[in-house]
């Protein structure tokens, strides 16, 4: 599987997207809408969905424990979850589901059972933190999962052309965001924060990947041990684990000040 996601700044753009994926074949269980909300806008919007008790066909677990027909979209149910460092969100679909369970969203159970394999197979759980940042800054994100290759290029055109912003642009503004204060902070080492940029920045993102992040440090320690190994046979001339090491520990810091900020407000 591979994904193709696109970060839309109107939800009603990137609801005509979903539907427009849709309408190029895909399976509903194949395409998401995450957008961000408001606990009380959540709350009204779910009052016109009839609620369902029982799980629909495939379904194994629903994020939230909120579920019923979609509200303005054809072909899934509507989940809404509190995701960490984010705030309420609500998501269109199984894949929807699949996606806040992998960020870290409380998953409430409606007949028992996992979501399955194929649900989770090919989510990018190493760019959640990019879509995590379009949701609070109030972009809306839709995910699609494709087998083929040139699929994947052809979907990608279609939300670009529906007025996507691409994840590789929308990750490099995530980056551009923080990098100014992220110098400022690495300065306080003596090291040059250009020399080192590449290695601090692979160790921050490191530290915002689902496995791991949430995870106390000398549990997490494991594994930056195994990505600063690994850097260092692909650079083996580069000093990697200082960087690499400041980074992972400052992307930790920022990722549990999101959180505390989103449980404030």
């Amino acid at each position: 599987m591979e994904a193709v996601t696109g970060v839309f700044y109107s939800r009603s753009d990137a609801e005509d997207a979903v539907e427009k994926l849709r309408a190029a074949g895909l399976k509903p269980d194949k395409v998401t809408l995450l957008t961000p909300g408001k606990t009380d806008k959540i709350d009204k919007e779910l009052e016109s969905v009839p609620l369902v008790a029982a799980e629909q066909s495939g379904m194994g677990k629903a994020i939230g424990g909120v579920v019923g027909a979609a509200a303005g979209l054809s072909g899934g149910p509507l989940l809404a979850a509190f995701l960490p460092g984010v705030g309420p969100i609500i998501a269109v679909g199984l894949l929807g589901a699949a996606v806040l369970a992998a960020a870290g969203a409380s998953v409430g159970a409606i007949a028992g059972g996992k979501l399955e394999n194929s649900m989770t197979e090919g989510l990018p759980e190493d760019e959640l933190f990019v879509y995590e940042d379009a949701l609070r800054k109030g972009r809306s994100v839709v995910i699609a999962l494709t087998e083929q290759r040139s699929d994947a290029a052809r979907l990608r055109e279609l939300l670009k052309a529906e007025g996507a912003e691409g994840i590789d642009a929308a990750k490099q503004q995530w980056w551009i965001g923080l990098r100014s204060a992220e110098q400022e902070h690495y300065s306080k080492f003596s090291r040059n924060f250009s020399d080192d940029e590449k290695f601090y920045r692979l160790g921050f993102e490191a530290a915002l990947h689902s496995r791991t992040r949430c995870l106390e440090y000398d549990q997490a320690l494991a594994e930056m041990t195994s990505d600063i190994e690994e850097l260092q046979r692909q650079y083996p001339d580069a000093e990697v684990a200082e960087p690499f090491s400041r980074g992972y520990e400052r992307g930790r810091e920022h990722y549990q000040h999101l959180c505390d900020e989103s449980r404030a407000a």
